[in-house]
């Protein structure tokens, strides 16, 4: 359950975010602190939340960890994506093909973050059982899990 906390809810999957679309987000459960620590503390909060057993909790870290990486290689995208902008805007005659470029990049860069949730979605699915995937469909519905 989320906290009341409107900041903390939002920071980190209890609510709507602006990065909600691209992955999983953080969720605080008792005695947490609002730091986002990597892939550790999701893992834990679906451990907890989903009731997973050690085999689970290991495949669960592999998916994650997996769309961790596909996450960070979109922030490498999107600061590329921002050069590339700069440079359309700083010549004296502003540079259409540079800041197309960019588009581009932001597009295709989100196209692979959203291919990667979708499989991570699958994967988390295949390795949950009936019950566990009624949680899973409740944390999504309700924004306490927000891919």
């Amino acid at each position: 359950m989320c906290h009341s906390s409107h900041a903390r809810s939002r920071e980190f999957g209890c609510g709507p975010s602006h990065h909600s679309v691209h992955h999983f987000e953080h969720h605080h459960y008792p005695g947490e602190q609002g730091r986002n620590l990597g892939v550790r503390r999701p893992l834990r909060f679906l451990a907890w939340r989903l009731g997973l057993d050690e085999k689970q909790v290991t495949q669960l870290a592999t998916v994650l960890n997996d769309l961790k990486t596909e996450r960070a290689q979109a922030e490498v995208d999107d600061r590329r994506a921002l050069a590339l902008l700069a440079e359309a805007a700083q010549g004296e005659t502003f540079n259409r093909d540079k800041a197309a470029e960019a588009a581009r990049l932001r597009v295709q860069s989100t196209e692979r973050v959203q291919t990667a949730v979708v499989e991570s979605l699958g994967r988390l699915h295949a390795l949950l059982d009936p019950e566990q995937r009624e949680r899973l469909a409740y944390l999504l519905r309700t924004g306490a899990l927000v891919m």
